[in-house]
């Protein structure tokens, strides 16, 4: 059962995949929009291609979606002591 502290908790999500120019970002974006503030999405590759995909970005642009968080970065953002905590992570 949970307790009412733990129903309130905000979950990080992070969605892996190579390049983090697509699928990863795709997903932190929805993630965001319809999670309502339960959960948290981040991205990030093991070997970034420097830009999202412009075909992810208008997709997102269709649903409306801001696309000012879009970038393509490391998972290694993700390590470290100063590195914004994971409590999940999804490959895609």
């Amino acid at each position: 059962m949970l307790t009412p502290a733990m129903s309130d908790r905000v979950y990080n999500l992070l969605f892996l995949c190579t390049g983090n120019s697509a699928r990863s970002i795709l997903a932190e974006a929805v993630m965001n929009r319809e999670a309502k503030g339960r959960f948290r999405g981040f991205s990030a590759g093991s070997r970034p291609t420097g830009a999202p995909n412009p075909f992810a970005l208008a997709l997102l642009q269709r649903e409306r979606i801001d696309i000012g968080f879009a970038r393509s970065k490391s998972w290694d953002e993700f390590a470290g002591e100063a590195a914004t905590k994971v409590d999940f992570v999804f490959t895609v």
